[in-house]
């Protein structure tokens, strides 16, 4: 049997329209709206402080909006929060696995609190640790496994209730790269496998270009939308960064670019940014024109990172504010680069 087995028909297993959330006068949420299509795997990207893990914890009914809308699974997150828990299968950012206890004594005592019992809960854990490539792992002390390990059995409990929607918010916090990689292959066989649905989370490029669709916040805001492939070829050529001598100045230079050339200059942390189909090409004529303004000059393919340089006008490390959801307090600011 399939690992789902009571999908929504509408096509969306996330809808959100017009989401607003503040805590006190910053507005975590302002006016998100996005769908997730069953069996997908969306990434939602954006630095800390953006509005992820607020719109993560608005889906998993554990924090109410001021206004908007968000149904899970064809279940309105308020009206019907029973609902789209039984729907659901969340791994946090801290793990809820006990240490002591090995996978299979995990597994059967979060089957117990699910309300799953006897044959029908062996028949669910045989099932989802067969999804998860853990079958051979099921008497190991959960303490004694890699960081990836630990997290495909945490997906694994979420399985049991046979979820029509996974929400996973930072998966991947404290793997190192390899444990990453089979991480995301593990999620990429539930969906093309068992076709489950997962909304991710995360501040990871490399992530949220293995995605089916990525949602890129930023202040609150979605400011893109789309395949991997569809955003980063809306830039419309490869990136130029201009290093510029402290006499001229960034902003002088790029002003002088665009006046001269017609071509759209921008500056980012102290950096001229020009996007061209051509950028070998205008580089090497920037380079002879400007001899001495140019102090370093490098030219790179678009990725999602430049998506949201091109939609917000900052690096995407560059957050004013860090917020604790939890507790909906600004935190402390972060250092620019």
């Amino acid at each position: 049997m399939s690992l789902q087995s009571h999908f929504n028909t509408s096509g969306h297993a996330i809808v959100v329209r017009e989401l607003v959330k503040t805590f006190g006068e910053r507005r975590a949420l302002d006016g998100i709206s996005l769908e997730v299509r069953q069996g997908e795997l969306f990434c939602l990207l954006g630095p800390n402080g953006g509005g992820k893990s607020t719109l993560f914890r608005v889906l998993a009914t554990l924090l109410l909006p001021d206004s908007g809308t968000a149904e899970v699974a064809g279940h309105d997150v308020i009206a019907a929060a029973a609902e789209v828990r039984s729907r659901l299968g969340v791994v946090f950012q801290s793990p809820s696995l006990d240490g002591k206890l090995t996978i299979l004594e995990n597994l059967r005592c979060g089957g117990a609190l699910y309300g799953l019992r006897g044959a029908v809960l062996e028949s669910r854990i045989t099932e989802a640790t067969k999804a998860l490539n853990l079958t051979d792992r099921l008497n190991d002390l959960v303490e004694t496994l890699s960081g990836g390990l630990q997290r495909r059995a945490e997906i694994a409990k979420c399985l049991l209730i046979r979820p029509d929607v996974l929400l996973l918010d930072e998966p991947s916090t404290g793997l190192d790269p390899g444990a990453r990689l089979d991480l995301w292959a593990a999620l990429e066989q539930l969906r093309s496998e068992h076709g489950v649905t997962a909304l991710c989370t995360t501040h990871l490029m490399e992530e949220a270009a293995r995605a089916d669709r990525v949602g890129i916040v930023s202040a609150g805001k979605l400011v893109a939308l789309g395949t991997p492939e569809e955003l980063t070829s809306a830039i419309g050529g490869d990136v130029i960064s201009l290093g510029v001598s402290k006499e001229t100045g960034a902003d002088q230079l790029a002003a002088t670019i665009t006046a001269k050339t017609g071509i759209p200059a921008t500056v980012v942390e102290g950096e001229v940014r020009i996007e061209h189909a051509e950028a070998y090409a205008l580089a090497s004529r920037l380079a002879g024109e400007f001899p001495k303004e140019i102090t370093s000059l490098r030219i790179a393919r678009p990725t999602l990172e430049d998506v949201f340089i091109a939609r917000t006008g900052r690096l995407f490390a560059d957050q004013d504010v860090e917020t604790n959801d939890t507790a909906g307090k600004p935190a402390a600011k972060k250092k620019k680069r």
